[in-house]
């Protein structure tokens, strides 16, 4: 049996420290990111600026069109460098000990 590796979509408000939603899919593309994104901006209001990694599913027509009508800039980091992001990086590193890693 090949066991499939789970994508988490982690969405991380940085000023209010709070995460309005973190999404477990086998496979992540642009329009499930902008879906995600739509249903939080709905309850927490759109943000002026959305930090990304430099993943498929941030790079792609669906998120830029989705940021461009909304008026959200997209935020990068420099390629292989995690600290440009470590808020994320640290969350997601607290959620994986907590919660996936699990005994």
């Amino acid at each position: 049996m090949v066991s499939r590796g789970l994508r988490i979509l982690t969405i991380v408000d940085a000023f209010r420290r709070l995460s309005p939603a973190t999404c477990v899919q086998q496979s992540y593309h642009g329009s499930d990111v902008v879906e995600t994104l739509e249903l939080v901006s709905r309850l927490h209001g759109k943000p002026r600026t959305l930090r990304v990694d430099n993943g498929p599913e941030f790079i792609c027509k669906a998120l830029d069109l989705w940021a461009y009508l909304n008026g959200v800039t997209l935020d990068f980091p420099r390629p292989g460098k995690p600290v440009d992001i470590a808020c994320i990086e640290s969350f997601k590193g607290s959620l994986r000990a907590e919660c996936l890693n699990a005994s």
